[in-house]
């Protein structure tokens, strides 16, 4: 997360703004814009309020992250507003901004959401849908909340968006779910179109829309839960992976949480990386794996699944974790036995944070024992054996035994 630059740079006001433009602000909004000195915004933002302020319009740098703190540096002392599209603290600039110049420096003055306009058009509960911003970001993402039945809107990136969306839709076994394109929500030029994904025939339209589905699975579509334990093949693997049942117990002891970063060390096909981010869309996850076929396994895997923003460090342990942000959680799969990489992802280890190993052999059992020693924590040992034909009839054939090491960091402990 960027560090905020300091409040004294620059104070800003962002004011929500529809596609009605002037006529749909309340007026503590406009009030804020004929006060301005400067407004910033998009091209088309500051079209909707061309002539109602005198204040110098100034369009967003771009690339506009790394430009900001500089930008609101040099806007020190003036009376600054910034425009937004609907909510500005939903998917928008309100939370941008408040990252980099912090909460104290910021003023909000809200207007409808494009999420909550569309959900009164559709007649959808705002918290009954799933929403996923595909502005800026993979829509790979839209996978992880794909469920029968489930109410999803997709921010656009663009006039392609809907069409990417279905096709993505189709490609997984969505075929039958229902889409509703809205553009221009809110605004005079206000359009919807209706079809499915796998029949959607709509050329590209106006560049402000949003895309609304009604998900139906068809019968090739693998709806998959949020819950660890994903099947084996969910997976592309080359047996690298650690097995359903391991990778519960395994998930359920590291405990991921909404805001945590994980480690996935020695990733092999990176499906506890891959699980610990589909708990809950904020999760963030790094795994780090030696075999850059394997590393490239990983971001299939991430983005089948719907979790394109895992994070992959193709690199060997303990030097590959050098550079990279202290973790909340750590799991080590593989490279045990690697000279430092218990220690070194020990010290990483924030505090209060969780540290998970497992081990199949009699040499990283040991280094478990030696580590347990030191730091405490727990050892478990897990046995799974399936069901399997024995000639005629079935029989238990039983997998490898694993050994599993779980400590929590205690608070105030560094290093």
């Amino acid at each position: 997360m960027t560090a905020p630059v300091e409040a004294a740079a620059a104070r800003v006001t962002v004011v929500g703004i529809g596609a009605d433009g002037w006529a749909g602000l309340a007026e503590p909004g406009r009030a804020a814009l004929r006060d301005a000195e400067v407004v910033l915004g998009g091209p088309r933002q500051l079209a909707l309020v061309a002539g109602r302020t005198r204040a110098e319009a100034r369009p967003w740098p771009s690339p506009m992250l790394p430009a900001l703190p500089e930008l609101f540096a040099g806007l020190r002392g003036r009376r600054v507003c910034a425009l937004a599209s609907g909510d500005p603290m939903l998917h928008g600039l309100g939370t941008t901004l408040t990252r980099v110049l912090g909460a104290a420096a910021v003023d909000v003055l809200s207007h409808p959401s494009s999420v909550s306009l569309a959900c009164a058009r559709l007649g959808w509960a705002v918290d009954s849908v799933e929403v996923v911003s595909a502005v800026g970001r993979p829509l790979a993402a839209l996978r992880r909340v794909l469920a029968p039945g489930a109410r999803l809107l997709v921010l656009s990136e663009g006039p392609a968006t809907p069409g990417e969306v279905a096709a993505l839709l189709a490609a997984d076994g969505w075929a039958d779910s229902a889409l509703a394109v809205f553009e221009q929500l809110g605004g005079p030029a206000e359009r919807r179109l209706d079809g499915t994904a796998g029949a959607w025939a709509h050329p590209p339209g106006d560049p402000l829309n949003l895309v609304a589905v009604q998900c139906a699975a068809g019968p090739d579509a693998r709806p998959r839960a949020v819950t660890p334990g994903l099947p084996d093949d969910a997976y592309d693997h080359d047996g690298q992976l650690t097995k359903r049942e391991v990778r519960a117990v395994t998930l359920a002891l590291l405990g991921p949480r909404p805001g945590e970063l994980l480690w996935d060390v020695g990733a092999g096909n990176g499906s506890i990386a891959v699980e610990w981010s589909r708990a809950h869309p904020t999760c963030r996850a790094v795994a780090v794996e030696p075999d850059p076929a394997r590393a490239a396994r990983i971001t299939a895997n991430a983005d089948a699944l719907g979790v394109p923003g895992v994070r992959v460090v193709t690199g060997r342990a303990p030097d590959a974790l050098d550079g990279l942000p202290d973790p909340d959680a750590v799991f080590i799969g593989g490279g045990l036995t690697a000279e430092g990489v218990p220690a070194r992802c020990w010290d990483a280890l924030r505090p209060g944070g969780r540290l998970v190993a497992n081990a199949v052999t009699v040499e990283s059992e040991g280094v478990l024992a030696a580590a347990r020693s030191r730091h405490g924590g727990e050892l478990t040992r897990l046995s799974v054996a399936r069901a399997a034909p024995v000639g005629g009839f079935t029989g238990w054939r039983p997998a490898m035994p694993v050994t599993i090491w779980s400590v929590t960091k205690p608070m105030g402990t560094s290093g």
